[in-house]
């Protein structure tokens, strides 16, 4: 009873009553998630050179990540996860304009320390793969991992476009989900539909620049990557294959 009784307590001091504070919390848990699993499973991939992975299960990884993350923040703040997200709520009302910058610093946050903490998990393997460098560009760069870089034949106004169209399909896409007027995806398995569209988006517009549809999940890590040793490389136009403009 006495150990009831100090967990009560401790749960009661613990409890945050600030709404704003709990959808903040929530936004950051939830895309730390995001980032864990979806890094996780291009680190897995790309350090044991695919024989513990590939092209398939790091996208399936990603949308497994996506539905993982919705589960943990929707009933708090919506999960959203993702700028574009939060900008489309803003311009539909259903979001204050004033949440929507913070919202962008929280996602952003969680997806740079996800970033680091796939840095943690997999530091022995990146420095085994890339031969005890950082490399942003060549055969043993690992710079990949954490952000996404265009094919060397994609031009600046082509991958623009790429990631407007992908953007683009994302949020029609979840909002024909949640649309309630639509025909209905059954009550608790809509963060299951939003994780098929991830994947269907990955595995049909992944290969120009690695499909990041995602402000948050691109920046973030890029900015850890930058922080972490990488170098100022990480923010040029750096195409697979070594060549920069």
């Amino acid at each position: 009873m006495a150990t009831a009784s100090v967990l009560k307590r401790a749960r009661a001091l613990l409890r945050i009553r600030n709404q704003l504070a709990r959808e903040c919390l929530a936004e950051l848990l939830a895309v730390f998630v995001l980032i864990l699993i979806t890094l996780g499973g291009s680190a897995q991939t790309l350090t044991s050179s695919g024989t513990k992975g590939n092209i398939l299960t790091a996208n399936l990884a990603g949308a497994l990540a996506v539905m993982v993350a919705i589960y943990t923040a929707g009933g708090v703040s919506g999960a959203h996860l993702n700028p574009a997200f939060s900008l489309a709520m803003c311009l539909l009302e259903q979001l204050p304009w004033w949440k929507f910058p913070i919202f962008v610093a929280v996602q952003t946050l969680g997806s740079f320390i996800g970033a680091g903490a796939v840095y943690v998990l997999y530091s022995d393997a990146i420095q085994h793969y890339g031969n005890g460098t950082l490399a942003v560009s060549g055969p043993r760069e690992t710079a990949s991992i954490f952000a996404t870089y265009p094919a060397n034949y994609l031009s600046l106004s082509n991958g623009f476009l790429d990631q407007v169209m992908g953007t683009a399909t994302l949020i029609v896409g979840i909002q024909a989900i949640l649309d309630t007027r639509n025909k209905g995806v059954p009550k608790g398995l809509e963060p299951v539909a939003v994780a098929l569209l991830v994947f269907s988006i990955s595995v049909s517009m992944g290969s120009n620049c690695g499909c990041p549809i995602n402000p948050a999940r691109d920046f973030g890590p890029r900015l850890f990557t930058y922080v972490a040793g990488w170098g100022a490389e990480v923010f040029r136009w750096v195409k697979k294959g070594g060549v920069v403009r």
